[in-house]
């Protein structure tokens, strides 16, 4: 048997000079690859195409050329996939040895809206080249001999924001352009595409998905928008244009040797070294890991700490938001909420509820009525605080307003009634699925709670947001009259239909953007012409799931109308992330307040969840805590 050596590529390429094979008209694997996204080769046969083998997959293998050309913008490597016809092939090489193949040149991409993968298809006429010495071959160390852009994601996204309105104005793939792998982080993955390389020191920057996939950074690249905890938030563009949604971050797919990754990693884990070879699958570049990823060490602390804004006066009221995710009274999770309601956002006085289902969940019975979910909430939050909810929303219109079929997700809110009290005008009650709440002169409600333009198209399968109002329950003897506080909770419609970030279309589609957009304009131009325009010293709160970050289009409606709590209060950009998805941090739940609550305010985001594992989470969001003064 023959011993592995240890070889340089020039080395090898020197010993084939030497070999009576034939290689005249030998095409190369750098010139397969090209400078582009796709190759100047495809439905071409090619013929004596030499590589060392690097690593061998369950269906094909990959070859690293003997040959570079010193551009960075060409990969040297290639996926040589075989087919039913050609796995004898497959079966007959050994990683580290030299071969040359003949075959056909493809593009392959599993949707249109995805990347296209270079490959060599239907490999014959296998030649090994038996007095070239096995070569282990040295990967391509990350962060060192190459390192990825930390910002941009192509040259076809407007001004380099991938979140831009309008998207979708052009495809990357046909497009023609040319690598640019030192700026944009699409060309960095690409030109390493079919690479053996190695990731040291790497941190997990989410959860593994359903197939077992996570997403990392490594260790010794730079990196931004990194939070504490060790992950990648989205924050700003340096150029002030849009967001920087981290193209550093890769994802990490099942291993080659049948193994599987570590299903209990978390957020911010350190991981073992990384050994891959990099591909492009299902909507993104990634590193297929020659075996599983490992826990080097787990970050800790495992949890969060609970809030320490806790309402200790009638003029110091604490207001909880919660995305709890499609509750019904028959939910796993429902004590579980109710446990971080109690033990992480201390009973807020006021919590802005997102995602309640209806009473039966998401059988489709035409059942609309949430009192039941809402009561066995409150009645658990009761058993570990002592503490009795009172709860209001309005039942949507049947299966009207997205979410899982069936379950008529609204929002809603829970209060204490020892510290809040639902003010309403004289002769005036609860909204209903279809009436429009609007201001009276008085500054109260016309129905209180009420529903912000029910019918307008731009909530079509989409929560209506429902605007409440309160007063302090026991206000100060100085504050016989305690304003009225303005409530509004939202979820705006969902990023269904978005395209990948490492897709075709660019910029990506951000799906339900448009709709998001008109969402926030019929709420700013509520809390602006209406609220504010009765009292502009009015306390106005909107909270929940705008479905949406700070930098993109719908959010930047409310500037100079409300003020993002996170602003007001100087928490870090990076730490402000509520959900994970992809191999980012993000925020897409916020809390927003009007000017006159801006004074003395504090804000929290609770990161129970992002820190869990995927077993543990509660709701795929994190809940926040705001302390706010309201008798001034």
């Amino acid at each position: 048997m023959r011993s592995p050596v240890k070889l340089t590529v020039n080395a090898v390429f020197n010993a084939l000079l030497l070999v009576s094979s034939p290689l005249a008209n030998a095409i190369t694997i750098p010139e397969i690859q090209g400078t582009g996204f796709s190759s100047e080769y495809v439905n071409q046969q090619v013929a004596n195409v030499t590589g060392i083998v690097t690593a061998i997959g369950p269906q094909g293998f990959w070859l690293r050329s003997t040959t570079p050309d010193d551009d960075i913008r060409t990969s040297d490597s290639i996926y040589v996939y075989t087919s039913a016809s050609s796995t004898s092939i497959r079966r007959n090489v050994t990683i580290g040895e030299t071969i040359t193949i003949d075959g056909k040149v493809e593009e392959y991409r599993s949707s249109k809206d995805y990347l296209f993968l270079t490959e060599i298809t239907g490999p014959k006429n296998l030649r090994k080249h038996t007095d070239v010495p096995i070569v282990m071959p040295t990967p391509v160390q990350l962060g060192k001999d190459r390192a990825p852009p930390t910002e941009l994601y192509s040259s076809l996204d407007t001004n380099g924001d991938i979140f831009a309105i309008p998207n979708n104005q052009t495809l990357l793939e046909g497009s023609g352009v040319k690598l640019q792998p030192e700026t944009y982080g699409l060309d960095f993955w690409e030109s390493l595409e079919g690479e053996l390389v190695v990731v040291k020191r790497p941190v997990a920057l989410n959860k593994p998905n359903n197939f077992g996939d996570i997403w990392v950074r490594g260790g010794d690249w730079k990196v931004t928008g990194q939070n504490r905890r060790g992950g990648l938030t989205i924050v700003a563009g340096s150029s002030g244009n849009g967001a920087d949604a981290n193209p550093e971050a890769i994802i990490v797919g099942g291993p080659l040797d049948g193994t599987s990754n570590e299903p209990n990693t978390r957020l911010g884990d350190y991981l073992e070294d990384i050994t891959g070879v990099v591909t492009y699958a299902f909507g993104f570049y990634r590193i297929l890991p020659l075996t599983a990823l490992k826990i080097r060490k787990p970050v800790t602390p495992a949890a969060p700490p609970p809030t320490q804004l806790v309402s200790n006066s009638e003029c110091y009221l604490t207001f909880g938001s919660y995305n709890v995710e499609n509750l019904s009274p028959s939910s796993d999770h429902l004590g579980a909420v109710a446990d971080h309601m109690v033990n992480y956002l201390k009973t807020p006085d006021l919590i802005f509820v997102q995602e309640v289902q209806d009473n039966d969940g998401p059988r489709n019975s035409g059942t609309v009525s949430a009192n039941s979910t809402l009561a066995t909430l409150s009645d658990a939050i009761f058993k570990l605080s002592g503490i009795q909810y009172s709860y209001i929303d309005i039942s949507p219109v049947n299966n009207q307003d997205g979410g899982q079929p069936g379950g008529n997700i609204r929002v809603a809110y829970l209060y204490n009634p020892k510290t809040l009290a639902l003010a309403s005008a004289p002769g005036t009650g609860p909204g209903d699925s279809t009436t429009a709440v609007s201001v009276l002169p008085d500054g109260h409600l016309s129905h209180n709670p009420g529903r912000i333009a029910p019918t307008d198209p731009a909530w079509t399968a989409s929560r209506k947001p429902l605007v409440a109002t309160f007063r302090a329950a026991k206000p100060p003897k100085r504050t016989p009259n305690p304003p009225l506080i303005y409530a509004i909770n939202v979820h705006f419609g969902s990023k269904g239909g978005s395209s990948s970030t490492h897709g075709s279309p660019r910029p990506p589609v951000n799906g339900g953007v448009h709709d998001r957009l008109a969402q926030a304009t019929l709420v700013s131009d509520f809390i602006e012409n209406q609220i504010l325009a009765t009292n502009p010293d009015a306390y106005v709160i909107a909270s929940g799931d705008f479905n949406e970050f700070s930098y993109v289009a719908p959010m930047k409606v409310f500037n100079g109308v409300m003020h993002d709590l996170d602003e007001v209060v100087g928490i870090k950009a990076a730490e402000r992330y509520s959900y994970l998805f992809d191999g980012n941090s993000q925020q897409l739940d916020h809390m927003l307040i009007s000017s006159a609550l801006t004074e003395r305010a504090r804000f929290e985001h609770i990161h129970v969840n992002t820190w869990a594992t995927k077993v543990d989470m509660v709701s795929d969001h994190d809940p926040a805590v705001a302390k706010l003064a309201v008798c001034h």
